[in-house]
């Protein structure tokens, strides 16, 4: 595909095209660029639009990808180092860890989902949609009931599992290694509609094919949350469940018996993995920006009109990340 300036480089109307471009923007080597590297992109990519500049192509799409990568698609401001998207795997790999040490303490879960969240609150911050954002009040009230919601779920279920008797020791096993998962997914999808629900209550920007905004719409703000909230819990499942259950094979063959060293590094490998696996997979299930029908949105943007005077049938907001 031809470089252009406001358009991936692969065809983001197929999950393939989204699953390349994903994987490029989550991809860890991205952090290795320096400010320098950074603010020549930067100025590459101005000179190029302000048609200053007649640069190689595979140099553009490299530039764009570092500041896709690193930099607000909304504010065009730097994201904070630790919870841009290339960060992700980094960020979660020990918090994972943490979340699956078997037969954990009460103390233990509520420190680990406390962590949990509180990166989750600051990656749903960093990367939302910043047509529509929250004071520090709203921000405050979120953080506290996604930390207490996903606290209580992951104790909760713990300690059912702990003293049912109505399963087989095999499947309470099983049981064990799944509530991470399920504390995870539960909590992590309300703590995105938490840190998100301005978008819900005040809507987000839509804008027509020429990128002008044209208004505000509820219904793109639910979708918006909705959409990550189910890419969440995509990069969840195998990020939390598979690892336990690799770990559980591997844990029963001679070699791990005679290595016993070995299964913390090869069990955070396992997690490392999963995750930068299962991110780019998840986030690749919608695109980041999202096309609607006005006949779902608002009567109000139903009868505007581009500059042709034909009727504007189909509109765009940035879901965020």
């Amino acid at each position: 595909m031809r470089f252009g300036w406001s358009k991936p480089r692969y065809d983001q109307g197929t999950y393939l095209g989204r699953l390349r471009h994903f994987s490029e923007i989550t991809d860890p080597r991205n952090l290795l660029a320096t400010d320098s590297q950074l603010n020549a992109a930067k100025e590459l990519l101005a000179n190029y639009k302000g048609r200053a500049v007649n640069a190689d192509e595979e140099a553009l799409w490299k530039a764009k990808k570092l500041i896709d990568s690193n930099f607000h698609s909304d504010t065009g401001e730097k994201i904070l180092l630790p919870f841009r998207m290339a960060c992700f795997v980094p960020t979660n790999a020990l918090i994972v860890a943490g979340m699956l040490v078997p037969n954990p303490s009460i103390v233990s879960i509520l420190f680990w989902q406390w962590v949990n969240q509180s990166v989750n609150v600051a990656f749903n911050y960093c990367n939302a949609n910043k047509t529509t954002q929250m004071d520090m009040g709203e921000t405050v009230f979120a953080y506290g009931t996604a930390v207490a919601s996903s606290c209580t779920i992951a104790v909760g279920l713990n300690e059912y599992v702990k003293r049912t008797k109505r399963f087989s020791p095999s499947t309470l096993k099983m049981m064990g290694r799944g509530v991470p998962f399920v504390a995870v997914a539960a909590a992590g999808t309300l703590n995105v509609f938490l840190m998100r629900s301005k978008e819900i209550t005040e809507g987000i920007s839509v804008f027509n094919d020429k990128g002008e905004t044209v208004g505000k719409s509820q219904s793109a703000g639910w979708s918006a949350i909705s959409q990550v909230a189910v890419s969440r819990v995509a990069t969840a499942f195998p990020a939390v469940f598979l690892p336990s259950v690799i770990m559980s094979q591997l844990e029963k063959t001679k070699f791990l018996k005679a290595n016993p060293r070995l299964h913390a590094p090869l069990n955070l490998l396992t997690i490392c993995g999963s995750l930068m696996a299962a991110l780019p997979c998840a986030i690749a299930l919608f695109p980041q920006i999202a096309e609607v029908s006005v006949d779902n949105l608002e009567p109000q943007f139903r009868q505007l009109r581009g500059a042709d005077g034909e009727r504007i049938k189909t509109l765009y907001f940035n879901r965020g990340l």
